[in-house]
């Protein structure tokens, strides 16, 4: 039995194995646009992400506080707001207790109705030879993303 094969039969060949090849360069295309479908899929997730954090920071106020020296001996407790939104109904309190600064400022400052972006204020302090040198402090706010927050600080002299 002696096989033969004519011109058609070689071309019918060649056209097998190109078709073999056409699919499996098919099969790969698609397997590399999966990938690249899912790698996309991925970066709008993490973008969309990005955006609510960055639509959620937009409204949130943050609140800092340090004790700075004017002058000679002259010391103040400065608030401010640093976060993107204005703080309301800003309160302040001593858990540690307070042993230096001005109760009657505080009573006439606090509860600040609103702190806007980059606003702070100023609270006097009496420092003498006995006072501690770190403070603990308790912020409380109101802000657009969440109301009563709060946030404790260690301002230093």
């Amino acid at each position: 039995m002696a096989f033969s094969a004519d011109v058609g039969d070689v071309i019918a060949g060649l056209a097998l194995l190109l078709s073999g090849y056409a699919t499996w360069q098919s099969i790969m295309f698609n397997k590399k646009q999966k990938s690249l479908l899912e790698s996309q899929e991925k970066l709008n997730q993490r973008l969309l992400e990005k955006e609510d954090a960055d639509s959620a920071a937009e409204r949130k106020a943050d609140l800092g506080a340090t004790i700075i020296k004017i002058g000679s001996n002259n010391y103040r407790l400065k608030i401010w707001n640093k976060g993107k939104a204005t703080a309301k109904n800003v309160l302040i309190d001593f858990p540690e207790g307070n042993d230096c600064f001005m109760e009657s400022d505080i009573i006439r400052k606090f509860p600040l109705e609103r702190l806007d972006t980059y606003q702070s204020v100023e609270i006097m302090a009496a420092v003498s030879m006995d006072t501690k040198g770190k403070h603990m402090i308790r912020l409380r706010w109101d802000d657009d993303f969440k109301g009563m927050n709060e946030k404790i600080v260690y301002p230093t002299l």
